[in-house]
């Protein structure tokens, strides 16, 4: 398998380019952050590949980092999730990003991918944040789920409530609205009882 090519950029042809490497051509898919970032034509510059191998397809994809590599290679792990939607996921945010919407339950981020639905989403989430060392008993995957509930629940456990109890309490303060000030009084005065 193909793990690494250094070379001159040769052809830009978005979502793909052609990197030379001495005298070989090798067609290579990026992500859109990526491409950006790409030096000019006929300039160096090396990368990192992933040959995806089927009976009817050879195709490389290419990343800045190496962690990027082993990041691109779980989301193709989790059944639904090819390489085309997996480097569709590093078009939308860094490896970063990609993390902590994982670790987040962040349903939203993934799901504005092109190609990825909701349930796949879901299913890489709960697959992959084991992965990242947090419980799938984290997991808060409802439709209600926003900005201020996510840092709610992070709030309370910083004060060292359990997900289920900071939980809980998102369900019993969400619904009365305020700012996420007011809603972390409310949950604590909440689970003070």
């Amino acid at each position: 398998m193909i793990a690494y090519l250094r070379g001159t950029l040769l052809v830009r042809d978005d979502p793909y380019i052609v990197i030379d490497t001495q005298g070989v051509g090798y067609k290579v898919f990026l992500s859109a952050s990526f491409l950006a970032k790409l030096p000019a034509i006929s300039e160096e510059f090396q990368l990192f590949t992933y040959t995806n191998v089927r009976e009817d397809i050879l195709e490389l994809y290419g990343f800045e980092k190496y962690k990027d590599l082993k990041l691109f290679e779980m989301l193709i792990s989790v059944s639904g999730v090819g390489p085309k939607t997996a480097i569709g996921v590093f078009s939308i945010g860094s490896s970063v990003d990609i993390r902590n919407a994982i670790v987040n339950s962040d349903v939203a981020f993934f799901t504005s991918v092109p190609r990825l639905g909701k349930k796949n989403a879901q299913k890489l989430i709960i697959e992959l944040k084991n992965k990242f060392g947090v419980s799938t008993t984290d997991l808060v995957l409802d439709d209600l789920q926003g900005e201020d509930s996510i840092e709610l629940v992070a709030a309370l456990k910083v004060f060292g409530y359990s997900s289920q109890e900071a939980h809980r309490a998102l369900q019993e303060v969400d619904s009365k609205g305020g700012t996420l000030e007011e809603k972390v009084k409310r949950a604590l005065k909440y689970l003070g009882k």
